[in-house]
């Protein structure tokens, strides 16, 4: 086995709760300021997942503030994300939801 494979067996988070796109999700990232750290979450629809579920796995979050609309890509087994919450289960007809982009108002997936 070599080096990367070592390493990636260490980094590996083995509690990943089962997301899907359309899931509303509260995602709560260790934040770092000055020398303090703290949690922030980011609650929003999981528009895309990629990469499958190796190391290199990621998730794209989607969050509307205000007008604006924001979005995130977490790795899922990066060490700044703290934990997931799963807040509402969607059931789209669709793997990527990118089409959420150009919706105005309020965003629901039933």
């Amino acid at each position: 086995m070599n080096k990367i494979d070592q390493f990636n067996k260490t980094n590996v988070k083995e509690e990943i709760p089962q997301i899907s796109s359309g899931d509303t999700i509260k995602v709560f990232q260790r934040i770092k300021e000055k020398n303090k750290e703290r949690l922030q979450a980011f609650e929003g629809i999981v528009i895309a997942i990629k990469h499958g579920r190796g190391i290199s796995a990621t998730f794209t979050v989607r969050r509307k503030t205000g007008d604006i609309g924001v979005e995130k890509i977490f790795p899922f087994h990066s060490p700044l994300v703290e934990k997931i919450e799963i807040i509402k289960k969607g059931k789209p007809k669709k793997a990527k939801l990118y089409y959420l982009r150009e919706k105005k108002g309020e965003i629901k997936i039933k």
